[in-house]
């Protein structure tokens, strides 16, 4: 813009210079009176003085515009200078504040210990308990705000153990198991394994704790009546390797949808003030929760409904160090015949876990990653049965099973779609039958309940 002035500027000096020029040569060669020579140089004059003033004045803006945006950049140096500087406060701060309140808290604890070892009646037991828990409780919290400032800095790494996770996350849900129940929840939490099957897996038990302890945190403090319900999906294990899905499920008000959009992005802004009012503070530690996760191989995942509750979940692909295993009987799949299942699902881990189950059970699977791929490959291939995921981008399972059945093709095989969530809300239940499902199979998936269905609907002869 500043050149194209410039530009202007000079060609109309020219032009009056040229002009100028002609008026002399038609002074002297008499072609115009005196007065109209004089009355055109005075209108040049007039007309170079505008334009000078013109481009000063343009000139003079940017020269402030410019001096405006040099001290704005050094504004925003000096601001970022001061953002690390308080950065920096922040670790220290949290570094003393966690001495200051590990040290006298370790020493309640360990009092705690030592009156436990007395004499006491049933009485004082239990209260030595209650508050034995809620001094862990409180440790929680500590180690919860200063290991989500270590991973928010940047300043982590996983450290791989030898662990035995159910002993391990049983005396984790112990604690939260007094928290829910002084609020007035149920709590319930258990593990689903192979019984003929006794290993552990190598895993960073502390990481995992920590986003278990900021999920089942929030879903407590989100919780006002009825259930949190934790479940640890043990069941798939392949070769060497063990495929654990956690769920973390509450019945408290839920979600919006905006707030689901932006919830791993920034969980301090995801619940408005009204809430932080009512509810003693807003979710925490969810982004974080989701760079862990992340970190580990796994992606933390959500399904919500407004006033009727949440569900987190995440899996985690886990190196088995010790299998003891008893012998087998011989397994016999359920599926005969050749069976082809097309499986619409977002998250490759859990297209593992359907997997291993489906082909135990002597299935073909076919994977697409949302709605839309389901329906175009739905067209081009056959198949026996759909596994179709609710919750997936572009094209959900809910418009994927109706835009599949509105083909020629189903209006002849009318082939069974099964719905797949995480959690099975009224809703959920509703909207699948509208939008024709046949069936539904919620998360973490039951063994027997995929037979019953690959039986129920399975067109081919079936063993039982």
């Amino acid at each position: 813009m500043r050149i194209n002035v410039k530009r202007i500027l000079s060609f109309l000096i020219f032009a009056s210079i040229v002009l100028i020029l002609f008026l002399g040569y038609a002074f002297l060669e008499n072609f115009f009176d005196v007065r109209t020579i004089v009355v055109s140089l005075f209108t040049i004059a007039i007309v170079q003085v505008f334009v000078l003033q013109y481009f000063f004045k343009n000139q003079l803006k940017n020269d402030i515009t410019r001096n405006n945006l040099v001290e704005r950049v050094n504004e925003l140096k000096s601001s970022l200078d001061e953002t690390e500087r308080l950065a920096e406060h922040k670790s220290i701060y949290l570094a003393n504040m966690s001495y200051e309140v590990r040290t006298p808290l370790n020493t309640v604890m360990g009092m705690l210990n030592m009156l436990e070892q007395s004499e006491l009646n049933s009485d004082q037991q239990a209260q030595i308990e209650i508050a034995q828990y809620s001094s862990k409780h409180l440790l929680q919290l500590v180690n919860m705000v200063t290991s989500n400032a270590e991973v928010d800095a940047g300043d982590f790494k996983l450290n791989m153990l030898t662990i035995d996770l159910e002993t391990d996350l049983t005396k984790l849900f112990k604690v939260f198991e007094y928290q829910a129940w002084e609020k007035g929840l149920e709590f319930e939490y258990k593990f689903l394994s192979e019984e003929k099957d006794k290993f552990l897996v190598l895993a960073d038990s502390a990481r995992i704790q920590q986003v278990l302890i900021n999920l089942i945190n929030n879903a407590i403090k989100f919780t006002n009546s009825g259930k949190i319900s934790i479940i640890i999906d043990q069941t798939i294990g392949i070769d060497n390797e063990q495929i654990i899905t956690f769920y973390i499920k509450d019945t408290g008000i839920g979600m919006k949808p905006e707030e689901v959009r932006r919830i791993f992005d920034n969980s301090e802004v995801a619940y408005d003030a009204t809430m932080m009012r009512d509810y003693r503070g807003g979710g925490i530690g969810l982004s974080i929760s989701h760079q862990l996760v992340k970190l580990m191989g796994g992606e933390l995942k959500l399904e919500t409904k407004e006033n009727e509750g949440s569900t987190f979940y995440f899996s985690l692909q886990l190196k088995k160090t010790l299998n003891i295993k008893i012998e087998e009987k011989e397994f016999k799949p359920i599926l005969k015949d050749k069976f082809n299942v097309l499986v619409a699902e977002d998250n490759r881990m859990n297209q593992k876990v359907i997997k291993f189950l489906l082909e135990r059970q002597g299935a073909d699977c076919t994977f697409v990653k949302n709605g839309l791929e389901a329906l175009e490959l739905y067209k081009i291939l056959d198949f026996d049965m759909v596994f179709m995921d609710i919750y997936m981008p572009d094209m959900d399972g809910y418009e994927a099973t109706k835009s599949i059945q509105r083909t020629r093709k189903y209006s002849k095989a009318k082939t069974p779609i099964i719905g797949v969530s995480a959690s099975a809300f009224k809703d959920d239940i509703t909207n699948a039958k509208l939008a024709g499902i046949d069936d539904f199979l919620s998360k973490p998936i039951q063994v027997e309940k995929l037979k019953q269905l690959l039986i129920k609907y399975s067109k081919k002869e079936t063993s039982a």
